[in-house]
């Protein structure tokens, strides 16, 4: 919320560095002494190699889980977990670098290396978010902060502000754009802050400290309160306006600017421009992957089909993707060749509201029940996500005859890159009904990370090997 969260965020990231290169030290210290099967013995390139590349895969794995916002004031629970888990994935992946690079260190050595990070960070968290009140408290100035406002959105504002105390954020009252009896003359929260009408605040400001004041009142009033923000201007005092009053009940809001005009941003799906390249990157960096191990078993499932059902190998079918862009979709065909013309004659079996489904479809091969059963019919659609008409998790591309009787909170899942799988895929497949089909994809939507990408990508793998779900 204010800039001090942002820099406690730093802090912590800086703290995780620091306690990670005393467990490196810790770790080789007492592997060093061992004499083991052979000595053990790291130089000074690959000690700066080995270190480096740990201090930043720390950091990252605790951005990417979100450790940093939680940790000031998190539970020790919270952060047992967590410091677990970051110090687990980043065992995991330094196991992986020296793998790969073919270093041959000493696996003892690695997961002491794990083992100390991980009981500094905990000791380090456990006392940081009293220690950093402490701190804040004794040798940082407080920020004082006064609200505009005194309805129900006010009140909700105050309420969060005081509980932001740690930060150092202390509220000295309300101000109220007009006079009335209707007005209170104080607003009892944990505390009682006076109420004093907008037109004082220039008296106001020459009698006490005023850091921030915040405006939390509706469209209407804003323009009536010009003068105030001109005043604010003049006297350097920062201001702030809530802009919960918008109807966007699940859109982000952000600055921007074009040029030099400031444009407030509403999304209603993911806008990180660096975790979207992130996701990106590893969309392309697995599918080639994919595409290059699966290559020769590709070919023997196209030469299956082939073989045993006319027609060609690979369906072809127009969906809808990012926004609704049109794209080439590509699967094995596990149906008839003229599967699409059977549609109409079939469609009084159809099970579903808006997609069509059919249990046990009469259309399917006795090859192409196995390759659906098991996901190898999606295989060629790494092609798809290679290209960028896909990703590896995200909701399924709809075809464009479907997407025309979407209701119009339906179509918000059109906003995010289609995939693979998404969290319908491992919460029943073709088991779920459309309308918690459509309420899962809002989900993923409205909760995305890329750790949860990961979390669905690793519940997949299960269900795709033991064909559970799949008709």
């Amino acid at each position: 919320m204010f800039a001090r969260q942002r820099k406690a965020r730093v802090l912590f990231a800086l703290s995780d560095i620091a306690m990670a290169s005393v467990a490196f030290q810790l770790a080789y210290r007492t592997r060093a002494p061992l004499h083991w099967r052979f000595e053990f013995y790291l130089t000074a390139p690959q000690v700066a190699l080995i270190l480096g590349f740990a201090l930043v895969a720390w950091v990252v794995i605790g951005l990417w889980l979100g450790i940093y916002d939680r940790l000031d004031s998190g539970h020790p629970r919270i952060i047992l977990r967590d410091s677990f888990r970051q110090c687990a994935y980043g065992g995991i992946c330094l196991v992986l670098f020296e793998y790969s690079l073919r270093m041959d260190l000493s696996r003892f050595f690695l997961l002491m290396f794990a083992v100390y990070t991980w009981i500094l960070l905990l000791l380090f968290r456990l006392v940081a978010g009293r220690l950093a009140g402490i701190i804040r408290r004794e040798f940082a100035a407080p920020i004082h902060v006064m609200v505009v406002g005194t309805g129900e959105r006010a009140i909700r504002l105050a309420a969060a502000l005081e509980r932001s105390v740690d930060y150092g954020v202390r509220l000295g009252g309300f101000l109220s754009e007009e006079r009335s009896p209707q007005v209170p003359s104080e607003i009892a929260l944990k505390a009682i802050y006076p109420v004093r009408p907008v037109a004082e605040l220039s008296a106001i400001l020459q009698r006490q400290v005023v850091d921030e004041i915040v405006f939390a009142v509706g469209t209407q009033s804003l323009a009536d309160l010009e003068e105030v923000f001109l005043l604010c201007d003049e006297e350097g005092v920062r201001t702030r306006v809530a802009v919960d009053f918008f109807p966007h009940v699940n859109s982000t809001v952000s600055l921007d600017r074009l040029g030099s005009t400031p444009l407030l941003t509403f999304s209603a799906a993911p806008y990180d421009e660096i975790r979207l390249w992130i996701k990106r990157s590893i969309d392309i960096a697995i599918a080639a992957a994919g595409l290059l191990v699966l290559a020769p078993w590709m070919a023997v499932v196209a030469a299956l089909i082939r073989l045993t059902s006319p027609g060609p190998a690979i369906f072809r079918q127009v969906r809808c993707g990012l926004n609704g862009r049109r794209f080439l979709f590509y699967k094995f065909r596990s149906m008839c060749e003229n599967a699409e013309e059977m549609k109409p004659a079939l469609a009084h079996l159809n099970i579903r509201e808006t997609a069509f489904k059919i249990p046990d479809d009469p259309r399917l091969t006795p090859l192409g029940r196995y390759l659906r059963k098991f996901s190898i019919d999606e295989w060629p659609q790494l092609w798809n996500v290679l290209r960028g008409d896909m990703s590896l998790v995200g909701p399924r591309p709809a075809v464009p005859s479907e997407v025309e009787h979407y209701q119009r909170w339906q179509r918000r899942r059109l906003r995010m890159r289609p995939g693979l799988t998404c969290i319908w895929a491992v919460s029943g497949r073709d088991k779920v009904d459309f309308e918690t089909w459509m309420k899962m994809d809002m989900q993923y939507i409205d909760n995305w990370s890329l750790a949860l990408d990961w979390k669905i990508l690793l519940r997949t793998i299960p269900r795709v090997l033991t064909g559970h779900g799949a008709n």
